[in-house]
């Protein structure tokens, strides 16, 4: 919830156009929770989804593996 009263704070308060929630890994579901409640419940008719990205960013883990993780970015925007 933490999350939502960010992004809607900056909307609201600080009259920003677009925000961007990004997240990574096990935390997408999250991101896109996020998106849908601001837009949704808290600033609906106000705001909307304006672009998608997802991609994967790879990387050496702390046992020396390369990982592979999945990446979004939920662009918002005033409508």
């Amino acid at each position: 919830m933490i999350y939502v009263t960010g992004v809607v704070m900056q909307f609201t308060t600080q009259n920003t156009k677009e925000v961007m929630v990004k997240a990574r890994g096990k935390f997408i579901s999250r991101a896109v929770d996020i998106a849908e409640v601001a837009s949704k419940r808290f600033l609906e008719n106000t705001i909307e989804v304006k672009d998608i990205k997802i991609d994967s960013e790879e990387f050496t883990n702390k046992e020396g593996k390369q990982v592979r993780v999945s990446t979004i970015e939920i662009t918002l925007s005033k409508k």
